[in-house]
């Protein structure tokens, strides 16, 4: 037996499974595999970059159709160039960034490399930039990691045949996401990595199917890493699993340059190595815990700034982080589910484990109905 739930049909695909990677490679696998492959556009500056990932997933998602995310914040504050905003940023903050590598023993840049890459993606222009290029390819869905995107987007992903998701932490949220005309809200629990609300996806998913479950689908995201918590997810009324961390330790994610520190950091830690702070974009969000996060904790430590200014102090830093190969300072968002990820395997691997092992659970759950 395979899992199949209105959404499969909605989005022509085999398991109702959606995994978001910033890797094409990992995303495409997905796809592959019979779920749907989310790409994270953020870490594309150049959009030229990111349609040429999106040329690569064409040509190797076997046909299966895919997705893409974007972040898509307010304008906060009025948005000019990278160094106007540079200008609002305290010098107390960068002597305290500056401090810390330095302690940690991070060594500089290569000569050459630009120091504000990682921050563009983070704006409001280059978001628009980056649904731009993913209009021009035939992505199933464009996702929203902070809520429903400007109405215009909308509009025009729904003129070309793409559906929209958004991110929602609380009910409110997604009824909103709902009126603005957002296609499938993915309730984004407490546990989950990356940006979160405060709300456990084990109260969220039910809240938010009670508000909107009968206009809207809805996926369950936080804390989700086998089988079992997939089925959890539909007991809890969703009809579909949005997942994250556990695409990190894969092969294909190996690709990316970060990949030996990234995975040696995540196989080492434990359900209670990671921490919801504000120091990686300016809103909260769950990264894993290291001596970099450990750093903002310390009596002394400035408070982060708000987006996107946070993300542009600390965006040199970032880079040079993860260019350092140290596992115990990589800059990371990861769920509480980290603890489950244990070894390197192939994509199709996951999710074969994934869909056996659910329709495991639901055979049992259903052998445990009474008669009658």
């Amino acid at each position: 037996m395979t899992i199949r739930t209105p959404v499969c049909d909605l989005l022509g695909i085999e398991h109702p499974i959606f995994g978001f990677s910033p890797s094409e490679q990992v995303a495409a696998a997905v796809s592959r595999a019979g779920g749907l492959g989310v790409l994270g556009c953020v870490r594309y500056n150049d959009p030229a970059e990111l349609d040429a990932a999106l040329d690569w997933m064409d040509a190797n998602t076997d046909g299966r159709p895919y997705g893409v995310d974007v972040v898509m914040p307010a304008t906060v504050p009025a948005e000019g160039a990278v160094t106007d905003l540079g200008a609002m940023i305290p010098q107390p903050h960068r002597d305290f960034v500056e401090r810390t590598l330095l302690a940690l023993g991070v060594p500089p840049l290569p000569d050459g490399t630009a120091g504000a890459d990682g921050v563009l993606g983070w704006l409001h222009s280059v978001a628009r930039k980056h649904v731009e290029v993913a209009l021009a390819h035939p992505a199933r869905l464009i996702a929203n990691a902070l809520g429903s995107p400007p109405p215009d987007v909308i509009a025009s992903a729904h003129e070309r045949g793409m559906l929209v998701a958004a991110l929602a932490g609380k009910a409110e949220h997604a009824r909103r996401q709902v009126a603005n005309g957002v296609d499938i809200v993915v309730a984004q629990g407490y546990e989950a990595g990356g940006h979160t609300g405060e709300i456990a996806t084990m109260v969220l998913v039910p809240e938010i199917v009670d508000a909107v479950g009968g206009q809207t689908p809805v996926l369950a995201a936080g804390g989700i890493g086998c089988g079992r918590q997939v089925a959890a997810a539909l007991a809890l009324g969703a009809v579909g699993a949005w997942m994250g961390s556990a695409w990190l330790v894969t092969s294909e994610y190996q690709q990316l340059s970060a990949a030996p520190a990234v995975q040696q950091a995540l196989l080492a830690a434990t359900s209670s190595d990671t921490t919801r702070s504000r120091i990686y974009s300016g809103k909260p969000a769950r990264l894993l815990k290291n001596k970099w996060t450990d750093a903002w904790e310390q009596e002394g430590a400035p408070e982060p700034l708000r987006m996107p200014l946070q993300n542009l102090l600390v965006s040199e830093a970032h880079q040079r982080l993860m260019r350092s190969g140290m596992p115990d300072v990589v800059p990371l968002p990861a769920g509480q589910i980290v603890g489950r990820l244990n070894e390197v395997r192939p994509v199709a691997a996951v999710m074969s484990e994934l869909v056996a092992e659910a329709d495991a659970t639901l055979a049992r759950l259903g052998g445990l109905a009474g008669p009658g």
